[in-house]
């Protein structure tokens, strides 16, 4: 379904590496933010690299049958309240991307509401399956949300999007993102559990005996990723795995915020190996499941906040920092350049 993906320039990071060493410090004396900058320089294929003209956040919306049966502290209402909160600008997320320099987008997948018509273009239905006793879409769905979120990512990309943040709304979408997790990194439901929204012990009960049920269907089809996102994903999170594989095959770079865009981001994995070389984590979230599919990733949070908001908020906060490693490497005066003595 998806073609081979590139691994970002070689040649482009031994410049970066090099070039590194030239600069006015003490070899590896900025740390992270040197591998970083030498991470965006293989991205886009060239050193010094160009600082982001167009970083993009976009969000994929949609409501979850499960949240029906008491898995969230939030009525399935607040999905499409949410949708107009973002068009509004009135979201966490929109705030923490203006000061850092992006845009926002939101794109309705399934949310349970009608929503306005310039965020349901790719609309596949109204709400997913309870996951705990039905797939979460038929087959039609599955393939339909997978092309949206392949044709979402080939469309920033060509309006000239030079980095991407996927960011997550829908009530209830920490459960399917839990079962993904553990279904490709083998960890039992008590292990991938969270609290979410902020649930209660009697909600995070409830919550792990539907991740419990989802994951045993979930584990059937575990070695296929669309059958798994047929089953448990969603049409919200199938369109964000499907736009983190294409982000990838179309040499765009990407932060990656919480456990619902992680849980994308390894099903991505499976549809485009070597995908997440285009990735990096933008932070690391309190629900378990995240820190599990980062390390299955191979990848290290920028930040550590105790944030679980979703939405993208956390790449978006780590977005000044990837743009500061970017300028660092591009800006910064050489010791030749600024006639600085090496040693």
């Amino acid at each position: 379904m998806f073609p081979y993906v590139s691994p970002p320039d070689e040649s482009a990071k031994r410049d970066a590496l090099a070039r590194q060493d030239r600069l006015t410090k003490p070899a590896g004396s900025l740390g992270r933010l040197e591998e970083l900058g030498v991470w965006v320089a293989s991205c886009q294929g060239q050193c010094p690299p160009k600082p982001f003209e167009r970083p993009r956040v976009v969000v994929f919306a949609g409501d979850h049958g499960v949240a029906a049966h008491g898995v969230s502290a939030y009525p399935a209402e607040v999905t499409a309240q949410m949708v107009a909160n973002f068009l509004n600008g009135g979201a966490a997320v929109n705030v923490l991307a203006a000061t850092a320099g992006a845009t926002v987008r939101v794109v309705d997948m399934s949310v349970g509401a009608d929503t306005a018509d310039d965020v349901s273009k790719f609309k596949v239905r109204q709400g997913s399956g309870s996951i705990d006793r039905e797939d979460a879409l038929t087959a039609e769905e599955v393939r339909a949300a997978v092309e949206a979120g392949r044709a979402i990512a080939d469309q920033e990309v060509d309006e000239g999007a030079d980095l991407l943040i996927a960011g997550d709304m829908g009530i209830g979408n920490t459960t399917p993102a839990a079962v993904l997790v553990a279904a490709l990194t083998g960890a039992e439901p008590v292990a991938v559990v969270g609290r979410g929204t902020g649930i209660d012990d009697q909600t995070w009960m409830r919550k792990t005996a539907a991740i419990r049920d989802a994951l045993r269907r979930a584990r059937k089809v575990s070695a296929d990723p669309v059958a798994l996102l047929q089953t448990t994903a969603g049409a919200d999170i199938a369109a964000m795995a499907a736009f983190l594989a294409q982000a990838a095959i179309r040499k765009t770079p990407v932060i990656l915020d919480g456990v619902v865009s992680g849980a994308a981001a390894l099903v991505a994995e499976e549809l485009a190996p070597g995908a997440r070389l285009w990735w990096v984590a933008g932070h690391q979230s309190t629900e378990p499941a995240h820190k599990l599919t980062l390390e299955q990733l191979g990848l290290e949070p920028i930040l550590n906040m105790q944030m679980r908001l979703g939405e993208g908020s956390g790449a978006v906060t780590a977005l000044p920092i990837v743009a500061a490693a970017t300028r660092i490497l591009a800006d910064m005066a050489t010791f030749e350049s600024a006639g600085v003595a090496e040693s």
